[in-house]
């Protein structure tokens, strides 16, 4: 079997995982693992996304409306990743294939330092023929401190392991130019760099997942500019995973085709921090004007007109321009206090140079 892609990023979501009572679907879960099983052993690198431990809990223990949702959310988990992880060491050990958990949090990702401890931690796994199965701690996560849903914290990890591609599974085909639910509907099965799809995307979220087709895009086209190529895919269709990774074959999905510009490392880890921006700086329009041209420039402290919040040398911070939008977002080589001395200035050293500059 020749192959389009040898280093790869599986998600499968929770409604691919779960039947609809929210019980596990073993069947399903088995013939997911025969596939990777198959592209594990033809030299494919996998790191597998898996949504499904809040159902599994969910199934075990029913539903207790006295608890709120976080408490529900915390105890579903612990119960149900227990049951997943351990299905999943079953039907991987029928392969002879051995896999490691990898429990994670949105503020693992908030510092570089965490960030490669991460990437470290997955890439020994993977240099040792251990495939990692990651999937958020929901037993000490609490909402604010959330990923969106595993979309989200696919892309993050599909970014972070430089993989080729990332397949996110969901329970339909990929992005359709209509309803889903009306036979005249097609699958869009292409979409190229700032192509406009606003019209076709449906915003009702998934049945056991807590995001929908407009935070797959949104993850989507940021993973496809950052030069990986991404597909959203059924992971109930027979073989998915090999069909897509078959060069001669061609799979029902949506692809967003990947950037031919190179990201670097560090520009991957800032494109995934907004959440973690530790202050604002505000811009004048002239260096709003040369951020956003076609030439990469840094941030120079001439173009600073205000400083809000605290933050220390080497934190993300947001770029606020004169209308209060959010240009982008960087890394400051100086402190706060430092920023405010400087701005306005001429002849300073940049306080974001642009190969720590990202532009949303």
């Amino acid at each position: 079997m020749s192959l389009r892609y040898k280093k790869i990023a599986v998600k499968i979501g929770s409604n691919v995982l779960t039947r609809k009572d929210g019980t596990l679907d073993i069947t399903r879960m088995s013939a997911l693992v025969d596939q990777i099983a198959v592209l594990h052993k033809q030299g494919v690198e996998i790191v597998l996304i898996s949504s499904g431990a809040v159902a599994s809990g969910r199934s075990i223990l029913g539903v207790n409306k006295k608890m709120n949702i976080v408490d529900q959310r915390q105890l579903y988990s612990a119960v149900g990743q227990a049951k997943l992880i351990n299905h999943y060491w079953d039907l991987f050990r029928e392969h002879n294939i051995t896999v490691g958990q990898v429990l994670t949090m949105k503020e693992n990702f908030s510092s570089r330092r965490h960030y490669l401890n991460q990437r470290n931690c997955m890439q020994v796994m993977l240099d040792n023929n251990v495939i990692p199965i990651v999937n958020e701690n929901d037993t000490v996560s609490v909402s604010e401190l959330m990923f969106t849903d595993n979309d989200e914290l696919s892309g993050l990890i599909a970014s972070m392991m430089d993989m080729e591609a990332l397949i996110i599974l969901s329970n339909i085909d990929g992005i359709f130019n209509g309803s889903p639910t009306l036979p005249e509907s097609k699958v869009i099965p292409k979409i190229e760099k700032g192509q406009d799809i606003s019209d076709f995307i449906q915003t009702s979220k998934s049945t056991f997942g807590r995001g929908g087709m407009g935070t797959k895009t949104t993850i989507a086209r940021k993973i496809a500019d950052e030069g990986i190529e991404v597909y959203i895919a059924n992971g109930k269709s027979e073989n998915i995973l090999i069909k897509l990774l078959n060069e001669k074959e061609n799979a029902i999905s949506t692809h967003f085709v990947a950037s031919k510009e190179s990201v670097s490392s560090v520009k991957k880890w800032i494109a995934h921090s907004q959440g973690f921006a530790k202050g604002e700086i505000h811009i004048d329009a002239n260096a709003a004007k040369a951020l956003t041209g076609e030439k990469a420039v840094s941030l120079l402290p001439i173009g600073v007109v205000k400083v809000t919040g605290e933050f220390e040398k080497d934190d993300i911070v947001s770029i606020i321009d004169p209308d209060g939008n959010t240009l982008g977002i960087g890394k400051v080589w100086c402190d706060s206090k430092k920023a405010v001395e400087i701005a306005g200035k001429k002849n300073q050293r940049p306080i974001i140079h642009c190969d720590y500059l990202y532009l949303e």
